[in-house]
């Protein structure tokens, strides 16, 4: 039986009431096991041993091709069927156990999104192959990018830009204080919104506040247009600096930044793993330091399990003297019911490793 780019062969010896069936399958999403529950039930079956084969040869590959990078792999543990997301670069993955079916994948004109029901980690959004966040983890980013700022800043925040964003956490952090009066929510894929607004409403919920207003467009093209001084408070909630998202780790992007940012305003990026991206992390953070002055610039880190080595940095910048980052406000409320931020881990993010303290001098 041939079905699609995918087979399945029977052979029967009658005389012994017997069949063995060989499924082939291609893709993460096809799924052997509907098969065989169904076989099983025609066939009036007393007994079924099975046994999965993962294809495929990467392992003596220098570097796997694109079309043979599988982001779902279906393995056999003590007889229980297991569907697994995998989230891969050239020497260090990790994986996800899932529940097998697909909530919502769609290719925009940028990239494959996807959203997965995980075991461990509730849903997941995950933008071609690569974790985004996860229902479980996301306020180890998004609570950090946002309050750490937010408390530093000693006058109102009246106006904030967030570029990226798309999967509404981080605006739906910045509207827990009454003070902020818009929020400006840049995202270059409709279909982010569109995927976490159907599947994962605890980020989304953000989306149906007034003060939210999003903008389909390019984060550069944005920022290159906007008013100077405009903005108490940037954040740059982008994804890995490849593809559309380099740009906005570079030093024209920041300069525009820097522009368009009101004296006393922070900005805060996330400035990816300083353990396996390193050259990411320091680049960033020297790009900064040349349009702002250097001690007005500060990284802290977080924890996220589900992103490349768990620990994870974010970078400010202020054109403020009298901000001093590594202590929040005594006067501005923590918002209630935060499960990761608070004053002493705020303080604590900003204790960095010793590896770390020496790669920033």
């Amino acid at each position: 039986i041939i079905i699609e780019e995918s087979h399945l062969t029977i052979h029967t010896w009658p005389e012994y009431q017997y069949a063995a069936i060989d499924f082939f399958t291609c893709g993460p999403t096809a799924d052997p096991q509907i098969a065989i529950d169904y076989l099983k039930d025609v066939l009036g079956a007393e007994q079924i041993k099975d046994a999965w084969i993962p294809r495929g040869a990467l392992s003596i590959l220098p570097k796997p091709p694109l079309s043979l990078e599988t982001n779902a792999q279906i393995t056999r543990h003590r007889g229980e069927r297991q569907v697994w997301f995998t989230d891969r670069d050239e020497n260090v993955a990790i994986s996800l156990r899932h529940k097998g079916d697909l909530l919502f994948q769609k290719q925009s004109e940028l990239q494959l999104v996807e959203v997965y029901d995980t075991f461990e980690f509730g849903r997941m959004l995950s933008l071609d192959s690569v974790i985004m966040c996860t229902e479980k983890d996301e306020p180890g980013y998004h609570e950090m990018l946002v309050h750490v700022p937010v408390q530093s800043i000693p006058k109102p925040i009246r106006r904030a830009l967030i570029i990226g964003g798309g999967d509404g956490g981080t605006a739906r952090e910045l509207i827990r204080y009454n003070e902020v009066e818009q929020i400006v929510l840049v995202e270059i894929d409709p279909v982010v919104i569109e995927a976490v607004k159907g599947h994962i409403p605890s980020l989304s919920k953000s989306f149906q506040d007034d003060r939210v207003q999003i903008e389909i467009a390019d984060g550069f093209n944005y920022v290159r247009g906007a008013e100077a001084n405009s903005f108490d408070l940037i954040l740059v909630d982008a994804p890995d600096p490849e593809g559309p998202a380099a740009i906005l780790f570079s030093e024209a992007f920041y300069r525009e930044i820097h522009r368009i940012l009101r004296t006393g305003g922070v900005l805060v990026t996330q400035s990816e793993s300083p353990y396996y991206r390193s050259d990411t992390f320091l680049s960033c953070r020297s790009r900064i330091s040349a349009l702002f002055q250097p001690e007005l610039v500060r990284s802290y880190l977080t924890f996220i399990p589900t992103y490349t080595s768990g620990m994870w940095s974010f970078t400010l910048a202020s054109k403020d003297r009298q901000i001093d980052f590594k202590k929040p406000s005594d006067t501005r409320p923590v918002p209630s019911h935060l499960r990761y931020y608070n004053r002493a881990i705020h303080q604590a993010a900003f204790a960095l490793p010793n590896f770390v303290k020496g790669m920033i001098g």
